[in-house]
């Protein structure tokens, strides 16, 4: 089998996917630890048998929804390569907006804490941008953890990592900047039971019977964690901004401001402690 008769089978395979074309070349460029371009270059190019028996494995693995990242167990993530796995979220470019907003006020010197870390995605973004703050990272999930320090040492970044559940293990007036990416999907949601979601952990995407549940707990508590005229920011679902904004408002928050990601639709609410 070549290259051009992997990839046309593939595309037979995952004839039903929308996204068929980048999946086939993703998982033929792992197997053939390649560049995309070299699928174009070399199409005449033989595949091993191994290569061929592991590109068959993968393909009919994508057939039963299995996200493309468990597969590869990489995803890049804002100027990073990430290992990811079962225990940890896929990170998704909507979240760079949190580290692009993240970095418009940080300062040197300033502690900025990552809470739901999962693989530690946004606070290693961060981090690579501003190696002069105090940089801390936290999840409940030790698994999680595990892979956020993995990553760290593989991007030789220096962040601290702690297993908490939100601010729980924190005292007052700690950190100058709190970013999150927490769970925020109804409890019914049926998108949880289609797609890549499947395969996710569901701790780390529902939240409650209206998605608000962790959202509410991490908002009340970063009230006293924050030092004075800190900064909020948390992402949420398309359609919660309105709520998310009244949630920062009754636990005390000024400068409450809404940003919408990539593709138009709301998704993170910041707010500064008053």
């Amino acid at each position: 089998m070549t290259i051009f008769e992997a990839l046309q089978w593939a595309r037979i395979q995952l004839i039903a996917s929308p996204s068929l074309r980048a999946d086939s070349e993703t998982l033929l460029c792992h197997v053939l630890d390649c560049q995309p371009l070299a699928l174009i270059t070399s199409p005449e190019k033989t595949l091993s048998t191994e290569q061929q028996q592991l590109f068959v494995s993968l393909i009919e693995q994508r057939q039963q929804g299995i996200p493309v990242a468990y597969l590869t167990g990489t995803r890049g993530f804002w100027s990073l390569d990430l290992q990811v796995n079962q225990h940890t979220l896929i990170p998704r470019p909507d979240t760079e907006l949190l580290v692009s907003l993240a970095l418009e006020k940080i300062q040197p010197g300033m502690r900025v804490a990552d809470l739901g870390t999962g693989s530690g995605a946004i606070a290693l973004a961060i981090k690579a941008e501003c190696k002069d703050i105090w940089m801390l990272a936290t999840d409940y999930s030790a698994e999680a953890l595990t892979m956020a320090k993995h990553n760290a040492e593989k991007n030789q970044l220096e962040v601290h990592f702690v297993r908490a559940q939100w601010l729980e293990a924190f005292q007052p007036e700690s950190f100058d900047l709190i970013v999150s990416n927490p769970p925020y999907i109804r409890a019914d949601d049926p998108h949880l039971t289609s797609g890549d979601l499947r395969f996710e952990p569901l701790t780390a995407l529902a939240s409650g019977e209206d998605g608000l549940q962790d959202i509410q707990q991490l908002v009340r508590q970063s009230a006293d964690i924050l030092n004075s005229q800190g900064w909020l920011m948390v992402e949420h679902g398309y359609d919660q901004s309105v709520e998310v904004q009244a949630i920062f408002q009754q636990n005390g928050f000024t400068n409450i401001q809404a940003y919408q990601d990539y593709g138009q639709q709301d998704r993170v609410v910041i707010g500064q402690r008053d």
